[in-house]
């Protein structure tokens, strides 16, 4: 036994010995560092891929989804790997996911971040209306998106007509409450927001008519929402509610039948929308004379707030693919809109920004 203690002394004494087998742990536990990290890296995991294109603002469904295995060493930070962050979400509205493609965290978003996620909740039919409010009209700001109101109406200013009272729409849904910025009112709970606007869905009949009614101010016409109550949905669409009423608006008023949609040639006040050949990014709006006089004509890009313009030609630029919708209301509050989807080649689009830059 002390022979072999006087012999392992005399072998750790010896410098060269040690340095040998100091190199040679240092040797293995590089070898087994690096063969983890290889193994790490191409160790199969599994993340979810898009078994169909997915086109901007849409809705991913579990069909939509699959599961697939690919090394840990070719997915970047920024790669979602569960399928549970993905379903149920939205694409983002500058975003094209294609079949087979990886799920990137700023090409899905929640509903609510959409730009305006209020116009994916207007029903197949509808078209949206903003209905004016202040805070007082919401009783303290009380009404909430979900919400099911009526629309009442006030007619006749007490001298040369009686003052009438009554409900007019029935069982609307409102999809958003927004103030005069157009900001969502409870999207910030750190900050009081006043509210301008509630946004629902109705349908075209409906929509006229709630039009035609909102320019009757000068004859003692008023509209204003009165909540339903109670906890539970109230089942039902939105429908009229007192023909008397609405045979008041008509005779205060001029009624224009509702255009053909499927003939738009000789609609003179239909804006054009036209996508420039050389310069994809670039479309142009025409709109007809009497812009800010006449009419109101707006467009909006992408879904965003609408800009109202005075000018009959207007240049908007895009970088990626999206939407533009251009309108022209009359006065009485006939609206002509025309939507185009603009489709962007991105090899014409980088040879026309080299062709700038030279």
């Amino acid at each position: 036994m002390n022979n072999v203690l006087g012999s392992f002394k005399k072998v750790i004494r010896n410098k060269n010995t040690v340095t040998i087998i100091g190199v040679i742990i240092i040797l293995i536990l590089l070898y087994a560092g690096y063969s983890m990290q290889i193994n790490s890296a191409v160790e199969p995991v599994q993340v979810p891929v898009a078994t169909e294109t997915i086109q901007p603002r849409t809705e991913i469904t579990d069909e939509m989804v699959e599961l697939i295995d690919v090394p840990n060493i070719s997915l970047s930070d920024n790669v979602i790997r569960s399928r549970t962050e993905i379903v149920g979400k939205y694409s983002n509205i500058n975003s094209v996911i294609p079949a087979g493609s990886m799920f990137y965290l700023d090409t899905v978003i929640d509903e609510d971040e959409l730009p305006d996620s209020a116009f994916v909740k207007v029903k197949d039919g509808e078209v949206v209306y903003n209905f004016p409010v202040n805070m007082e009209s919401t009783y303290g700001n009380s009404i909430y998106p979900g919400n099911k109101i009526d629309i009442y109406m006030k007619a006749g200013n007490g001298n040369d007509e009686q003052v009438m009272v009554g409900k007019l729409i029935e069982n609307v849904e409102v999809l958003a409450v927004k103030d005069s910025s157009g900001r969502n009112v409870f999207e910030d709970t750190s900050e009081a927001r006043t509210p301008s606007m509630l946004i629902f869905g109705v349908e075209e009949e409906i929509n006229i008519l709630l039009r035609k009614a909102s320019y009757l101010d000068g004859i003692g016409v008023e509209l204003f929402p009165v909540p339903q109550g109670g906890s539970v949905t109230v089942e039902g669409s939105t429908a009229v509610s007192t023909q008397q009423l609405v045979d008041y608006i008509e005779a205060h008023s001029v009624n224009i039948p509702i255009a053909d949609e499927t003939n738009t040639e000789d609609d003179e006040l239909l804006p054009t929308i036209k996508q420039n050949e050389d310069n994809p990014g670039e479309v142009t709006i025409k709109f007809p004379k009497g812009c800010g006089s006449d009419y109101t004509c707006t467009y909006a890009k992408d879904g965003e707030a609408a800009r109202e313009v005075s000018k009959r030609n207007q240049t908007v630029t895009f970088n990626n693919n999206g939407t533009v919708t251009a309108s022209v209301v009359e006065k009485d509050g006939t609206i002509h809109q025309a939507t185009d989807d603009i489709i962007i080649d991105e090899s014409a689009l980088e040879s026309n920004r080299q062709g700038s830059a030279q």
